[in-house]
């Protein structure tokens, strides 16, 4: 590619559920985070496509050998089908951005993607691989990092970011963060869904329900604590239309996230120097899909008050705060933070 052709610098959020790109064109895009490629003949009759992805995957679903390629934001371990369809989700999202991989003419793309916080400790190759062909220049980043790095909350803060595979958290000090500063934990909205369906079927053993209703509920009403507002779904029960109250399997599903959150939340502010524990605990932000769970923020300010108190807020853009805190990160590199994808 010649040195003369313009660059493209692009943020990505990959998530386990949904991705999304920020670009320095100005074009932000999310997309599901989900792949899948006709099953048969008659598939790909009906389908007319070859591949599909996001939204249109999930609602043609039955046709498809549908992949959910991302777990725990990271490609899945030993499966060529899965690391194929996170290659064609991000040819897919810069596609969106108006970046073709096989235009001869295309911009040199430069793009800061965000993984799990703990991810940083282990290997990226699959994410290089995925990435040849689509990106030319790479920089890998701890998902709580980008958030904070795009609302320049860079000192004595602490970013929770809880996504559908991991909750990650990343205390800011004025610096990149190193791995004492960081934590990942499994808790997050998958295991939400998880807990949930659990609980319905415990309580409504002849209930027809699946995993993507029950996520789609989760979305709708999720909270914790008190609530006036009933969570009220129509299901088949012996082949009948059933109205059934679920709303407290939706508060005790979503509860089970506090205790570990907390946790983690505290043991890190526990590791900041002690005259800064106070900054930090005002300047508590959550980010991610579970940032939207209704009465989190105020159970985690609740428990502050034990130590002193505290001050929990959530970011503004939910969707977009990780690809935009990317994208800032990208527009602030100089040559030597990137590495080159060699295709």
């Amino acid at each position: 590619m010649s040195e003369t052709n313009h660059i493209l610098n692009v943020g990505i959020d990959l998530g386990t559920s949904h991705s999304a790109i920020s670009a320095s064109n100005g074009q932000r895009h999310v997309v599901d985070s989900y792949v899948g490629w006709p099953v048969d003949m008659v598939a790909r009759k009906i389908l007319k496509r070859s591949v599909l992805i996001g939204q249109e995957a999930l609602e043609n679903r039955t046709m498809l050998d549908l992949r959910r390629p991302l777990e725990r934001g990271l490609i899945k371990e030993g499966s060529e089908k899965d690391a194929a369809a996170v290659h064609a989700l991000l040819q897919h999202v810069l596609a969106l951005v108006g970046v073709k991989a096989d235009d001869p003419e295309r911009p040199q793309v430069r793009a800061v993607v965000g993984v799990p916080a703990e991810a940083l400790r282990v290997s990226k190759q699959h994410l290089r691989q995925a990435l040849k062909g689509v990106a030319d220049r790479l920089m890998i980043v701890s998902e709580p990092f980008a958030v904070a790095y795009g609302l320049n909350a860079l000192v004595h803060t602490l970013i929770i970011d809880i996504g559908a595979g991991t909750t990650d958290f990343c205390v800011m000090k004025g610096r990149y963060p190193t791995d004492e500063d960081q934590r990942t934990l499994d808790m997050a909205g998958d295991a939400i869904d998880l807990r949930l369906h659990s609980l319905l079927r415990e309580r409504h053993p002849t209930a027809q329900f699946s995993m993507h209703m029950v996520r789609e509920w989760k979305e709708k009403w999720s909270f914790v604590g008190t609530t006036t507002t009933r969570a009220m779904v129509t299901v088949p029960m012996a082949g009948k239309p059933t109205r059934l109250d679920i709303t407290q399997e939706i508060r005790a599903a979503c509860e089970s996230l506090v205790p570990p959150v907390l946790e983690t939340m505290l043991e890190l502010v526990s590791r900041v120097e002690p005259e800064f524990q106070e900054k930090v605990r005002h300047n508590i932000t959550l980010a991610g899909g579970g940032s939207q769970i209704v009465g989190l923020g105020q159970a985690l300010e609740q428990a502050l008050g034990d130590i002193g108190g505290g001050r929990v807020q959530m970011v503004h853009d939910v969707v977009f705060a990780g690809a935009d805190g990317g994208l800032a990160l990208a527009l602030d590199a100089v040559d030597a933070d990137w590495e080159k994808l060699v295709v």
